[in-house]
């Protein structure tokens, strides 16, 4: 590793005033430029950090990004936002936590915000499956190598092997994904250490937290406000684990059923936003609290369901290293990380048969992995080029 990538483990008081000032700058123009052309959700969000922060710029090692990786998964909350935050706080404590979140969810946020005054003029959305029809199949490449190279960390013994075919077998059968990550995590930890003695507590700590957050209910909301809007969505950001689609049940049962503040059309044009901008998909609160409460229930939402996934890192983080220093966290640690790589796995393969639909998207998905494997090309790059073949192609 380079002494940049070593001096990462300094703490945010031994930086000097211009160093603070140059990591704050990399980090916001980094992760606004993988804001504005993060497409493809959370495994290609993940693939495009792990290209652009440890291959690029080797700010910390792939070990260091799976275990942050781990911890994501563990708690509630978006997780690809959630990596991006934990980037910013290794790289530059609390300033670079705050700074990393913000420029990674602000390109999403301005775009869907635009999105939902046209939507709320017109009850339609701009039509962009062109852009999405050539961007998909340069993603699945994209996040292919991500698995690949993760994989080769993650996979360390026949314990985490083991772990990683499980996770995947555990995707197609429809099993919970946080069930599965600490089966799996737990499972490894005690192949590992079945000998040895040891404290095990704190490697309950982060699954234990994350089911108690889970068992919170919900509460229907009397008025339409920003503060009921921002409220609305805190509860939301606190104990929700999972894809949009997880997003989509959960609105579709307070907005529309309990409620009846939306249309089931509505939430579906909502979902349907957050899914085909880039960024996070998270970003569906910004559209729905334009719709209920305006500009300020547009800020007001974005900020609710987000803020917990500051807090949540800023508390969690110290705990990573800590939790590597113990036999058995570190064991659990390993199996989580094993799991989660499964679990993307079997998330490429459904993404690639939704991508994959005809000969010019699988030539596409072809080429952009010979780019970024052999030719080691950046994503953006291939991002922008896969829109615009997808809107030649449709001309």
């Amino acid at each position: 590793m380079t002494q940049e990538a070593e001096d990462i483990q300094k703490s945010d008081n031994n930086l000097t005033p211009k160093q603070q000032k140059q990591r704050l700058t990399e980090l916001a123009m980094v992760f606004l430029r993988l804001g504005t052309i993060a497409f493809g959700g959370p495994a290609a969000h993940i693939a495009m950090m792990d290209n652009e922060v440890v291959n690029r710029r080797q700010w910390m090692s792939r070990e260091k990004l799976l275990d942050l990786l781990g911890i994501t998964n563990l708690i509630p909350g978006p997780n690809s936002t959630e990596l991006a935050i934990h980037i910013g706080y290794e790289r530059a404590g609390w300033r670079g936590l705050l700074v990393a979140g913000t420029c990674f969810i602000f390109p999403a946020m301005a775009i869907v915000w635009t999105l939902a005054a046209i939507y709320a003029r017109y009850q339609t959305v701009p039509q962009v499956e062109w852009l999405l029809y050539g961007i998909k199949p340069v993603i699945i490449a994209v996040v292919l190598q991500a698995v690949w190279n993760l994989g080769k960390k993650a996979a360390k013994d026949v314990p985490t092997i083991i772990a990683g075919v499980g996770a995947i077998c555990a995707y197609f059968a429809g099993l919970n994904e946080i069930l599965v990550l600490i089966l799996l995590g737990v499972a490894v930890m005690l192949l590992k250490n079945w000998q040895s003695r040891g404290n095990i507590t704190g490697a309950f700590l982060l699954p234990f937290s994350g089911v108690l957050a889970q068992v919170g209910s919900t509460t229907a909301v009397t008025s339409l406000s920003w503060i009921n809007v921002f409220f609305f969505f805190l509860k939301i950001g606190c104990v929700l684990y999972g894809s949009g689609y997880v997003l989509l049940a959960f609105l579709q049962r307070e907005l529309v059923e309990r409620n009846q503040w939306l249309t089931s059309q509505q939430l579906l044009d909502a979902v349907a936003i957050g899914q085909f901008t880039p960024g996070p998909v998270f970003t569906t609160a910004t559209f729905i609290g334009y719709l209920l409460a305006g500009n300020a229930g547009a800020i007001a939402g974005t900020i609710g369901i987000f803020l917990p996934a500051f807090v949540l890192v800023w508390v969690v983080n110290p705990w990573v290293s800590k939790l590597r220093q113990s036999r058995w966290a570190s064991g659990f640690l390993d199996g989580v990380n094993a799991a989660s790589l499964g679990l993307m796995a079997g998330v490429t393969y459904t993404l690639g048969r939704a991508a994959l639909v005809d000969w010019l998207t699988i030539t596409l998905a072809i080429v952009s992995a010979i780019a970024v494997f052999r030719f080691k090309i950046n994503s953006a790059w291939l991002v922008l080029a896969g829109g615009a073949i997808g809107l030649v192609s449709r001309i």
